[in-house]
């Protein structure tokens, strides 16, 4: 039988491992020219952000 259990990815930084559920307003969010729409570590600043579950 299937399992209905909800899953919630999270976000990680890379630089300083900085973690919170994708999504959530702990990031901040960036809106760059010509990339679009980034995210960024509050603690760090750093955009090398990789999701996972």
């Amino acid at each position: 039988m299937a399992s209905n259990t909800a899953t919630t990815n999270y976000s990680r930084c890379r630089n300083c491992g900085f973690e919170a559920p994708g999504g959530d307003d702990q990031w901040i969010r960036l809106e760059v020219p010509k990339l679009g729409r980034m995210t960024q570590c509050p603690k760090c600043e750093s955009t090398d952000v990789m999701t996972h579950r």
